[in-house]
């Protein structure tokens, strides 16, 4: 999971991401909210497409409290949203896909704390897919004897 440090300002499309391990929900989001906690983020609301999660409780025990969920077909599929500060702050995080290759996951983590991101999630996951091309040295030419 990657989260910029002024998540939640409303001035950038993404405000990190999230890279799950798999599409189960319930056992995914107790340890989405507990790294959240540790960066000092309490998350009371989180929201979900029902489209590539399945619905689950609208009120989950996570570390001891209960955080609030909804799912709603008309979210992004790629997006989860969360919720803090009574409301007052807000994150959207763009999600990659479980399935997705390591090093593609690695860079859309990164890409997703930079401002300046289109808000397309899937133009953000093309960039991360999108290898270089190699960079090769200017070689001194060696004179012929």
């Amino acid at each position: 999971m990657s989260l910029r440090a002024d998540a939640g300002d409303g001035n950038s499309a993404f405000d990190g991401a999230w890279f799950p391990r798999s599409r189960d929900l319930a056992a995914e989001l107790p340890e989405l909210i507990a790294e959240l906690e540790r960066r000092g983020v309490r998350v009371e609301r989180f929201t979900y497409s029902l489209e590539n999660w399945p619905a689950v409780p609208r009120k989950m025990l996570v570390s001891g409290r209960v955080v609030r969920t909804g799912g709603f077909r008309s979210m992004d599929p790629l997006v989860v949203c969360l919720t803090w500060a009574g409301g007052t702050r807000r994150a959207d995080l763009l999600v990659v896909p479980p399935e997705t290759d390591v090093l593609t996951g690695a860079r859309a983590l990164r890409l997703c704390t930079r401002r300046g991101l289109p808000r397309s999630p899937q133009m953000v996951l093309a960039a991360a897919r999108s290898v270089p091309l190699p960079q090769v040295p200017d070689l001194p030419r060696s004179r012929a004897v």
